[in-house]
């Protein structure tokens, strides 16, 4: 028989067309007794000035990573952040998650050197506030689709965590979270439109429901005057080349604490695949159930360079006219109260993966902007929000 949470996310709302995500109608709210896990990078920004952008996003893909392989499930609705992530978690299993994060806070600070703030966030206490945390899913491909929430809650268990409330203790120096499947080995991704634009849009003071939506379709449509969406990843998907950081992050994520050989054994074991993989490339012909050329579409179909999370997240690859047109359209909304809103410009993309295994087909790509994206848009809305009456 299955059980009412498997009920519930089984029946979730599916958008086929972006456009929709800022109807609040078209979600459900998470069962009673469900739990934010959250997290991110402290001073994810600082790490960013010192060129640590790849760290950055591993921790926060490792936050998602570590939390579903402990429970053994991939269906559970998250929203990656670029230095950080937020996993809706089931009552039964919001114990097991917290242990997950604890371990993931400790390969932070042990492997990467980065310091991550947790939380575990009761969705009763958002209720109790005033606020919800409502779910639906965007079908981002035939075989994959990405959890898109509104409500609120999200953003105000963020801010909790930031002001010290609902923290959790990090495991002892050493923890170890299952990390299996996570991998950050491309190359940034240059644009070739012209601009990598992070942009993150949330209601304003004026609190009008209809006027942010229209503000939100917009902007979304004239990101997509390209007839992709912005989309960042090349249609056949991105330019072969693998970065050294990604895979010392990579082999280091998947050794023990400190375990030389096994950091060594990993280490050979990346470098082989990727070889590998350049290899099939390169002969651009399927081995056995690997087809190289399916593969890298599918890189670029499965991304999650739009979401909708309490607002609107992008980074998106448009020319200088419709930037033009888009930071217009951001600057009106907020001089009226509409939304605030941060955005960042850079030259590339990064992507980092979540892919169980190279023959299955839900892998899963998230995108941020090559050089800060989500977290220096993040900066400057924060700015424009103190800053408002």
């Amino acid at each position: 028989m299955i059980s009412p949470d498997d009920e519930f996310l089984k029946n979730l709302p599916v958008f086929l067309h972006f456009e929709d995500v800022a109807d609040p109608t078209l979600y459900r709210a998470l069962p009673d007794g469900w739990a934010l896990a959250l997290a991110d990078v402290i001073d994810s920004t600082g790490a960013i000035d010192a060129g640590r952008y790849k760290a950055v996003n591993m921790a926060g893909a490792g936050v998602i990573s570590g939390v579903l392989n402990a429970l053994g499930r991939h269906d559970l609705p998250f929203v990656f952040g670029g230095d950080g992530a937020a996993i809706a978690i089931p009552s039964q299993q919001i114990e097991a998650a917290r242990e997950a994060l604890s371990k993931v806070q400790s390969w932070v600070a042990d492997d990467i050197g980065l310091t991550l703030r947790a939380a575990i966030v009761p969705v009763s206490a958002i209720r109790d506030n005033g606020l919800d945390v409502r779910v639906a899913r965007l079908k981002a491909s035939p075989d994959v689709s990405y959890a898109m929430f509104s409500g609120g809650g999200n953003h105000w268990a963020d801010e909790q965590m930031k002001q010290g409330a609902f923290l959790i203790q990090q495991a002892g120096k050493g923890e170890r979270p299952d990390l299996t499947g996570l991998s950050c080995r491309w190359n940034p991704i240059k644009a070739t439109q012209g601009h990598v634009v992070s942009i993150i849009a949330l209601p304003g003071p004026k609190r009008d429901e209809l006027a942010f939506r229209e503000i939100v379709a917009e902007i979304v449509a004239l990101a997509n005057e390209d007839g992709r969406g912005g989309h960042p990843i090349p249609v056949e998907g991105p330019a072969l080349g693998f970065i050294r950081e990604g895979l010392f992050l990579e082999a280091s994520a998947l050794s023990a604490y400190r375990d030389r050989i096994s950091q060594l054994r990993n280490g050979a074991w990346v470098m082989f695949q990727t070889v590998l993989i350049a290899v099939l490339y390169a002969l651009k012909k399927p081995v056995g159930r690997f087809d190289p050329i399916q593969y890298k579409r599918a890189v670029a179909s499965n991304t999650d360079f739009r979401k909708f999370d309490d607002g609107l997240k992008m980074t998106v690859d448009v020319d200088g006219e419709r930037l033009k047109k888009i930071k217009s359209r951001l600057e009106g909304a907020a001089r009226e109260g509409i939304c605030f809103y941060g955005l960042h410009e850079q030259d590339t993309a990064l992507m980092t993966c979540i892919v169980p295994s190279p023959l299955s087909k839900d892998h899963m790509h998230f995108v941020d902007g090559g050089e800060g994206g989500y977290a220096r848009a993040a900066t400057k809305l924060k700015m424009q929000m103190a800053s408002a009456p």
